[in-house]
């Protein structure tokens, strides 16, 4: 082989191969397709969607439904109008109740930390609705109660007939609000977080696992919460943290089985966490752009944002941001700092438009009459208007 064909030959292989990891780099930062039904996954620290499928459509939520309720129990625990040693107790009603059980025993009195165990890993039907009697009096009267605080939390597409999700008529959610459910959870009740993450817990000597398929592995996984129903199907909220610390809230359901409700809740968060990273794209009191400025005793002023922006983007897409200043041009003199005057729009390839206000970095004073007419004169002249 001549030098000239092994050059040309060496060329050809670089360029496959640099095809095939762009390939291999497109299908891990895009996702445009789930099994699931329903289906969102947010990045916890930028709120921004990185995926998401009928998310607003309303569903059946089966036990996922509990996380509403352990919310309702943790808000008691941290304003003190609840310890985790004060005890329920066990009514006929709980005791008889179906489906997933924690075994509690008509009479008992029993400890919220049981409680909660009870709620979260073994997916109690009885212990919800001792939680729900014991908190309102009646199960009705906590659904009603866990319904106006889904509302207050921003779950605007959210209804609870009861504190278990056992199916009935006007009892749903969606992804979005369950998400929106899982980020506030994580960021007002930290402290808590251990109950979603217990693989087993036992009571009256029965142990049961954690049916959370995430846990077992090896993916930084901690929680959240399965749920089934004939209805609905398979459905999870699910959260993991990378080893940098990044963290990432998924809701999937309708799936058709527990298997697949493991293997496509793994790929989703898999890809969610290693198919983008968070980076800051400009800080808080950064020089966006200048704007021009009639009638002023400056003849610009700097425009800023009030806050970071920290984006979530696909990995080496940061180079193909696009950011774009737009702004009633020229400004007109007198100008306060920190007047809102713009939008910065930013374009993120694979995610879309994010917008964020520009605001005036200082004030411009306006110049005296005579002045003014000049600079007005100047612009007629010119074929201008301000």
């Amino acid at each position: 082989m001549d030098s000239h064909s092994f050059l040309q030959k060496t060329i050809f292989l670089i360029m496959l191969t640099l095809i095939v990891l762009w390939s291999s780099f497109v299908s891990a930062s895009t996702i445009n397709h789930t099994s699931a039904k329903q289906a969102i996954m947010i990045d916890y620290d930028t709120g921004m969607v990185l995926y998401q499928k009928n998310q607003d459509v309303k569903m059946p939520t089966s036990s996922m439904s509990k996380v509403m309720t352990a919310y309702m129990v943790f808000e008691a625990l941290k304003q003190g109008r609840l310890t985790q040693e004060d005890k329920f107790k066990v009514s006929e009603k709980a005791w008889r109740k179906g489906g997933s059980k924690m075994f509690v025993k008509v009479g008992d009195q029993v400890a919220i930390e049981d409680l909660l165990n009870g709620i979260l890993v073994q997916s109690g039907n009885d212990a919800t609705i001792v939680v729900a009697e014991g908190m309102a009096g009646s199960e009705k009267a906590f659904a009603e109660a866990i319904t106006l605080k889904a509302q207050s939390l921003g779950m605007k597409n959210s209804q609870f007939k009861n504190a278990s999700g056992w199916p009935v008529e006007g009892h749903y959610s969606t992804a979005e609000d369950l998400a929106t459910l899982a980020m506030t959870i994580i960021k007002n009740y930290p402290e808590y977080m251990h109950f979603f993450s217990r693989k087993e817990y036992s009571y009256n000597n029965i142990t049961q696992k954690n049916r959370n398929p995430l846990l077992y592995r090896d993916i930084g996984a901690d929680g959240m919460k399965t749920g089934h129903t004939e209805i609905g199907g398979y459905g999870l909220i699910g959260t993991a943290k990378s080893d940098e610390g990044r963290r990432v809230i998924l809701v999937v359901n309708g799936l058709e089985s527990i298997k697949d409700r493991a293997n496509e809740s793994a790929r989703l968060l898999q890809w969610g966490l290693n198919g983008f990273e968070n980076f800051t794209l400009t800080a808080s009191g950064e020089t966006i752009t200048q704007a021009d400025v009639v009638f002023g005793k400056s003849d610009n002023v700097n425009l800023t944002i009030h806050d970071d922006i920290v984006l979530t983007v696909p990995k080496l897409a940061k180079s193909r941001i696009k950011m774009n200043a737009r702004y009633s041009a020229p400004l007109i003199a007198p100008i306060k700092a920190g007047a809102e005057v713009g939008t910065l729009e930013v374009d993120i390839p694979e995610v879309g438009i994010r917008e964020y206000k520009l605001y005036t970095a200082s004030s411009v004073e306006q110049v005296g009459f005579f002045a003014r007419a000049l600079a007005h004169l100047k612009m007629m002249i010119a074929g201008e208007t301000a």
